[in-house]
């Protein structure tokens, strides 16, 4: 395995493990599709942001996408309060609406960078190692790493901080608002780690697959085992797999990277419940 070979297998399982870990929360939630959402509507923010600055390397997209997966989550919120709208009728409103906006801004000014409509969709893990950090003659290796990786640092800062809010909130939110804790405040700073999480994936995985990462983990490590702290171990082990055997499989049968480890943790999904439905006990660990 040559270097480029390394740092892709490398970025892989930095993508998985980053999100699976907010990915938990959402199956818990039982909001598993407002990863779809937010991984598709945050694409009218980065469209948005690049109109304005013609620089696809501006930190402006990554707000502009912040502040759009933030929105997104708001819209749904108000039109499912009015009760004459279902969550998920809102979700898939808002979501389209959004990512429609975004294609038609990227299809009718952005179509001569690399912003197109394929690898927003399908992204391409394989390319990541051509776009270095370069300060100086100093290689410190592919951008990815590092956004990715202070990603990673950030979803695992947010749960050690406000993981007793975060377990509180979502299973008994009443509890929570008795004890003091306000679900809302919680809610949107999930949402708005789980938006920063689908833009450090959107360009090596996609839009896509963003939500097979943060979601068949999460939800395979459900039918294994019953406390929320061994489901987010599980969870990160089986998006470390995921990204390892994705990737090998897909060197293996000369295949898309992040549709062989979409397919990966489908299996794996798969392997796990058939073992529930034969009635093994989950892992009380």
């Amino acid at each position: 395995m040559n270097n480029a070979q390394m740092e892709i297998l490398i970025l892989a399982i930095l993508t998985s493990l980053t999100c699976t870990l907010c990915g938990t929360f959402l199956v818990l939630r039982k909001m598993a599709m407002m990863s779809d959402a937010i991984s598709h509507s945050i694409l009218a923010g980065i469209a948005v942001a690049y109109l304005y600055t013609k620089n696809i390397h501006s930190p402006l997209l990554i707000i502009g996408a912040t502040i759009t997966g933030l929105l997104t989550v708001a819209l749904v919120e108000v039109l499912k309060n009015t009760n004459l709208v279902s969550e998920d009728s809102a979700i898939g409103l808002i979501f389209t609406a959004l990512f429609s906006i975004g294609i038609i801004i990227i299809s009718k000014y952005a179509h001569n960078v690399h912003l197109d409509t394929d690898a927003v969709l399908l992204g391409e893990i394989a390319f990541a190692p051509f776009r270095r950090l370069n300060i100086g003659n100093i290689d410190f290796g592919p951008k990815a790493f590092y956004i990715i990786g202070s990603i990673l640092i950030l979803n695992i800062l947010f749960i050690s901080l406000f993981y007793k809010e975060l377990k509180i909130s979502t299973f008994d939110p009443a509890l929570a608002f008795a004890l003091g804790i306000t679900p809302g405040i919680v809610h949107y700073g999930l949402m708005g780690v789980v938006s920063i999480t689908a833009i450090g994936a959107f360009d090596t995985v996609g839009s896509i697959l963003v939500v097979a990462l943060m979601t068949v983990p999460p939800l395979t490590a459900y039918l294994l085992t019953n406390k929320l702290k061994h489901m987010i171990l599980v969870s990160g082990i089986l998006g470390i797999l995921t990204g390892v055997i994705g990737y090998h499989v897909a060197s293996l049968l000369d295949v898309s990277i992040s549709g062989s480890m979409a397919s990966v943790a489908g299996l794996i999904f798969a392997i796990a419940f058939i073992v529930k439905v034969i009635g093994v006990k989950p892992l009380n660990f």
